[in-house]
């Protein structure tokens, strides 16, 4: 994946950081963005990680200016861009049920003290019925709508302090660390395209031939959502 990919994509992220602070009191919602913390089989990155006194909100951005299609049980959604254009990703429920497990876990929570939330951003329109946490707009008023009191002030501090310390460096280097943790649990077989799915954004990866620069001659696995992701994957 490319700098400019993996800028676009913090980019997104914070629109969402800015929602935030334009639209929640943060003497009561504490924000935590782009935090990568270390699991048992790699590392798992959260976009957005909000502490209050009614949960911990775990939040998935996503930026896309398409259709968007899915099912809360399905393994992927589908995107259709402008021209009728289809790429299946992840479905972002089971994405961030990861996160949830993961931070609860790091933690040592109750997973049942989490919310999580998926937010599409940009020009996205659903074409399905989506669950109620997953949304493109009405993002604080989601946040408030959980009033149950579920920690009190020591202890939302500890939990600050706990992921302000355990995460890894916002750096470039974990950044390429974490792509080798989602590669190293998803590819199956570089052999086959079908096992194959993008480091970026879990889209199916299509063997290409390079014909310029450094893959000149040289067959890889390019996202088919190219060229809006330039994710790639050696052979």
């Amino acid at each position: 994946m490319s700098l400019m990919s993996w800028f676009k994509g913090w980019s997104g992220e914070t629109m969402g950081s800015f929602a935030h602070k334009m639209m929640l009191d943060e003497s009561i919602y504490h924000e935590l963005n782009n935090i990568t913390i270390p699991t048992p089989n790699g590392t798992t990155q959260i976009d957005h990680i909000i502490v209050s006194q009614y949960g911990i909100f775990v939040i998935e951005a996503k930026n896309m200016n398409s259709w968007i299609f899915g099912d809360a049980k399905a393994a992927q959604w589908t995107q259709v861009l402008p021209g009728s254009n289809k790429f299946r990703f992840q479905n972002p429920l089971m994405q961030n049920y990861r996160h949830t497990k993961c931070l609860s876990e790091f933690l040592k929570i109750e997973h049942d003290k989490f919310h999580s939330l998926v937010m599409f951003w940009g020009e996205s329109k659903f074409k399905t019925p989506m669950p109620s946490n997953v949304i493109d707009s009405g993002y604080s008023a989601y946040i408030k709508s959980k009033q149950s009191v579920l920690f009190g002030h020591n202890e939302i501090q500890q939990i600050i302090t706990a992921i302000q310390t355990g995460r890894l460096p916002a750096t470039w280097a974990t950044h390429k660390q974490h792509l080798a943790s989602l590669n190293e649990r998803h590819y199956v077989s570089p052999d086959n395209a079908a096992k194959i799915l993008c480091p970026k954004c879990k889209s199916e990866m299509i063997k290409r031939l390079g014909k310029t620069g450094a893959f000149s001659g040289k067959e890889f696995f390019g996202c088919s959502r190219f060229p809006a992701c330039r994710a790639i994957v050696n052979i």
